[in-house]
């Protein structure tokens, strides 16, 4: 019998999320009973959600599709955020984001290229399919490093989060990052779980690193958005960026994220400091993807 990975994908998610809800956070009572495993019990979760358990089981199991009433019932009871939900309703089919079929490398957008060529105090990139970076700029390059170097096919910004040691020096909160991007890498995911490249990607890194290992199996969500970076660069010091994420209309899994800093502030003297000393504001691209 043919199995729909997308639905053991959903199952697996749900399995991950009940692990790591507490009766207590869920409403139940705390009677002071041991449990076996962490989390709530399946026949928690399927009282909680008016169902049966056998139901509920069947879902985990990735052997039956659900409702878009009883998946709201369950976003309700395991405490789902709106990112989760997406990334539930998306695997249910449940929702209009595009099913990839393909799985080679992408190629950037020009009009994003044209944007990037244009930046100069700001680091940008172009985030593709399973994190592969598709391009960035010069000012992304002196803050980072020259991914002109690193072949192609290992463009990836979560293997280079993990396999890198720079990076990891780099990132004054290289933790709370690498789990991020993570998070991010599972969310693209929705789109096609078994991608073939997805799957090596993650065979591999698994296998170099426990914490990737650990992380990835905790099936946590998000979608890119806004936040903040906090680099310790080798040449102008602690630096504190702010985060953006835009959609390319023409192939929406084309994101370009780019590191702005405050006019005025420490970081943007240092990032004019920086541009003087390795004259990114004319050098253009370091590569292209």
């Amino acid at each position: 019998m043919h199995r729909d990975p997308s639905l053991d994908a959903l199952g697996a998610f749900l399995k991950a999320r009940r692990a790591q809800l507490s009766p207590g956070a869920a409403g139940l009572p705390d009677n002071g009973e041991s449990r076996r495993v962490p989390g709530l019990r399946r026949e928690e979760v399927a009282r909680l959600a008016s169902i049966s358990t056998d139901y509920y089981t069947r879902l985990e199991q990735g052997r039956i599709p659900a409702s878009v009433a009883v998946l709201d019932a369950l976003v309700q009871v395991l405490r789902l955020d709106d990112d989760q939900r997406d990334y539930l309703l998306t695997l249910a089919g449940k929702t209009a984001v595009p099913t990839v079929g393909r799985s080679d490398r992408q190629v950037v957008q020009p009009r994003l290229q044209h944007l990037l060529d244009d930046l100069t105090l700001t680091a940008g990139f172009v985030i593709g399919r399973n994190t592969d970076l598709l391009a960035w700029n010069a000012m992304a390059a002196a803050l980072v490093m020259d991914f002109g170097r690193i072949p192609e096919q290992e463009r990836n910004y979560v293997r280079l989060v993990f396999t890198d040691p720079a990076i990891r020096v780099l990132y004054r909160d290289w933790e709370d990052m690498a789990r991020m991007a993570l998070s991010h890498l599972r969310m693209d995911s929705r789109r096609n779980p078994h991608d073939p490249l997805l799957t090596a990607l993650v065979e591999e890194l698994s296998a170099l690193d426990p914490q990737f290992r650990l992380w990835w199996t905790s099936h946590d969500v998000a979608a890119r958005a806004g936040g903040t970076r906090l680099l310790r660069h080798p040449v102008v010091g602690d630096l504190t960026l702010e985060r953006s994420t835009f959609t390319c209309a023409e192939d929406p899994e084309q994101q370009l994220v780019v590191w702005t800093a405050e006019p005025g502030s420490r970081t943007y003297e240092a990032l004019r400091v920086l541009t003087s000393k390795t004259g990114t504001a004319t050098e253009g691209l370091h590569g292209v993807a």
